[in-house]
């Protein structure tokens, strides 16, 4: 393999030093993937087949990642995953993060990291690892921007918009970029229970709604050795549906009851991120120190307006307001010391969680509706995180290097139920360690072994109590006695020519949770337990090559193994494979590669996750992109799910019986989008170094 630039320890980068003379500019480019000893990078702002896409998309985009519109992002073969945006937390989950994920547009997103082994420094959440969505830096004196206008066909049409300004002189950095969107689309989702007591229930869907958001940053350079920044974030949204539901009852197989239900889902939130940040090196040899605050609030509220009508003709007119108030803030200290015999990082975090709601269940009764107790609640979370860590990190020779880290979290949580009178409280302290070694045989070959134990807490609806009525005898509901699950990950991973990729990784679950439903006679209840540990091996392989100089291929597969052991629930314990594959090709119809064909595909053969066996899924997706305008005007159009392959379709397994999913969430989608950047292109000399900093904080 012919490399052209610098050869890194553990990965290439295809890179053109930067350089400016008389005028004429020279920028780095990178290659799309680039695979690290502990995670997997993918340039998005490298990627023609990722622009004109919301945040969501990118993700999908991006090798071994699954988006799913209801349980939200997953490694390919792996559950647990936490998300990070410039390597903070977002404390939400499912499909309200992929709500927030689709208010980001690409044009926006410099990388996205795949770090299935995170270092200390890391928080320890999320079982199988982080995904960092690392947002770009405007490089380009003066002003600068874009402007993204996308149209998107599904069943029903959406629109999303974007623009962003940006400003930067010699020390003042700044950007402030605006969003909205506005979606529709047909929903389809099938559940049925076949055992003593049966249930065949079927929705049909419409999903609408709206938001608008604003993000600003500030970054300014004191002085050659300080910099103090500020992020500001504001999403404002509504998420409506409107769902048709059957559900037919039965008993030893034999019909007694149906219900039909009509409901209307209502819900509004607001958001608001703030980060304010302070940085300083010191020293002769750069030491660091890092000072960061956050806060985070989202009030998410909703109105749940649904009539029931059973065979017998009998109707039931119900509403169901609720309020959710979650506050998180943080502070957090990072020193980063790069001695002569080794690199060493420390820190201390400190992290508060709030989490107040009330909902309401209400029957109309002689035209007035009146609150049920028993089915109503209010409650109260507060959880409290302490952590602090330590790493050392050197090189020992040229071809051998090591890392080794430790981090101890202690938290403090305590629920109330003000409603039922039910008081949670729990405190636990974990010691989390983290090592890795590499090793550099010659410029072909990398080789590096990793481990790390992670910690996965359930999100806030998952300990919620309150309830989500589907109709008059279904809800879902969380659990306040649920415990986080401890994950032992073990990775060997060969890098070969900086275009093969292959990891062989072991997992070991112990305590892990999960979403459980359970019928008894016409009432369905779904919530969460800690009721598995699981082993699962697998190898994961990506490839990524240049064919003629025209075409780039980027392909990915899992394959992995797992065995799950069930406890204190009926659910089924079981064994089997998974097999996920992805590919995806971008070919240059010319030589100044302003015309490019994009043709992916992925797929996943039936395999096993837990209890739960899944069918066959797959998306066939193609697109055309152009460049016009010296490359300021960009044009893309893109169908995905062009088969409707990408059907959530399988079986869930208890010892009580068994239970049938076919859902699709209209995955079949035409995008049409065009994005136009404008301003001063001339970038800070290359005696300016213009890139990431190891925090990646600003926008």
């Amino acid at each position: 393999m012919l490399v052209n630039g610098d050869t890194k320890q553990d990965f290439f980068i295809e890179k053109k030093k930067e350089k400016q003379i008389e005028g004429v500019t020279l920028t780095a480019k990178k290659k799309m993937i680039e695979r690290k000893a502990d995670r997997l990078i993918f340039n998005v702002s490298n990627s023609v087949a990722s622009q004109g896409m919301d945040g969501a998309e990118a993700l999908a985009a991006t090798p071994l990642l699954k988006v799913d519109d209801n349980s939200g992002v997953s490694i390919a073969g792996k559950n647990g995953v936490a998300v990070m945006i410039n390597e903070r937390i977002v404390n939400i989950s499912g499909s309200e993060l992929v709500t927030y994920l689709k208010s980001l547009r690409s044009e926006n997103i410099e990388k996205i990291e795949v770090i299935t082994t995170p270092p200390a420094k890391y928080e320890a959440q999320g079982n199988s690892g982080l995904i960092n969505i690392v947002l770009k830096k405007n490089q380009n004196l003066g002003w600068s921007g874009s402007l993204t206008t996308s149209l998107q066909q599904q069943t029903y049409t959406g629109f999303s918009n974007s623009a962003t300004v940006n400003y930067q002189n010699e020390k003042l950095r700044s950007s402030l970029k605006l969003r909205h969107y506005d979606y529709q689309k047909r929903s389809y989702e099938n559940y049925t229970i076949e055992g003593a007591d049966g249930l065949k229930s079927s929705d049909n869907r419409r999903d609408f709604g709206d938001g608008l958001g604003a993000n600003l940053s500030v970054d300014y350079q004191i002085g050659a050795k300080s910099n103090i920044g500020f992020i500001y974030d504001y999403g404002f949204g509504h998420s409506n549906m409107d769902i048709e539901n059957t559900s037919r009852y039965f008993q030893n197989g034999n019909f007694t009851n149906n219900l039909s239900t009509y409901a209307e889902h209502r819900a509004k939130n607001r958001q608001q991120t703030a980060s304010a940040y302070y940085d300083l090196k010191f020293g002769k040899l750069d030491h660091k120190l890092s000072i960061t605050g956050n806060y985070f609030s989202n009030i998410p509220e909703s109105l749940i307006d649904f009539t029931t009508t059973e065979s017998d003709g009998d109707s039931f007119v119900v509403k169901t307001p609720s309020r959710v108030d979650y506050k998180i803030y943080s502070g957090q200290a990072d020193l980063t010391l790069p001695y002569q015999f080794a690199k060493m990082e420390t820190g201390i975090k400190f992290t508060n969680f709030d989490n107040n709601s009330d909902i309401s269940y209400q029957n109309l009764n002689n035209g007035n509706f009146i609150t049920d107790p028993l089915k109503s609640n209010v409650f109260e979370y507060n959880e409290k995180n302490y952590a602090a860590y330590l790493s050392f990190e050197k090189s020992f020779s040229e071809k051998w290097s090591a890392k080794a880290g430790i981090r101890y979290e202690y938290s403090t949580v305590n629920g109330n139920s003000l409603t039922s009178g039910q008081l949670t409280e729990n405190s636990y302290g974990k010691f989390f360690p983290t090592a890795y070694v590499s090793y550099k045989s010659n410029e072909n070959h990398t080789f590096s072994l990793n481990y790390s134990k992670r910690i996965n807490r359930p999100g806030f609806r998952a300990i919620n109590p309150y309830r989500w009525y589907i109709n008059i005898n279904s809800y879902f509901t969380g659990n306040p006695l649920l415990k986080p699950s401890v994950n032992h990950n073990f990775e060997f991973s060969h890098i070969y020519k900086g275009k093969l990729s292959t990891s062989a990784y072991f997992q070991r679950t112990v305590e892990a949770f999960g979403q459980l439903a359970n019928l008894k006679g016409e009432n369905r209840i779904s919530t969460f337990e800690n009721y598995y540990n699981q082993n699962s091996m697998g190898v994961t392989f990506n490839y990524y090559d240049t064919f003629f100089s025209c075409w780039e291929a980027n392909y990915s597969a899992d394959l992995s193994y797992m065995e799950t052991k069930v406890f204190a629930t009926d659910a089924a314990s079981r064994k089997g494979s998974s097999y996920n594959f992805d590919f995806q090709n971008n070919i240059s119809l010319n030589k100044s590669k302003t015309v490019q064909i994009i043709l992916n595909y992925w797929f996943r053969l039936p395999s096993n996750s837990g209890n739960v066996y899944m069918d066959y899924a797959g998306s066939l997706a193609t697109g055309l992109k152009l460049n016009l305008m010296e490359k300021s005007l960009q044009m893309n159009l893109f169908v995905s799910d062009i088969f409707k392959e990408a059907k959530s379709k399988g079986k869930i397994f208890y010892t009580t019986g068994t239970h049938y999913y076919n859902n699709y969430y209209d995955a079949r989608r035409l995008t049409l989008s065009v994005t136009y950047t404008f301003g001063n292109k001339k970038v800070k000399g290359a005696d300016r170094n213009v890139k990431f900093d190891e925090k990646n904080r600003a926008n």
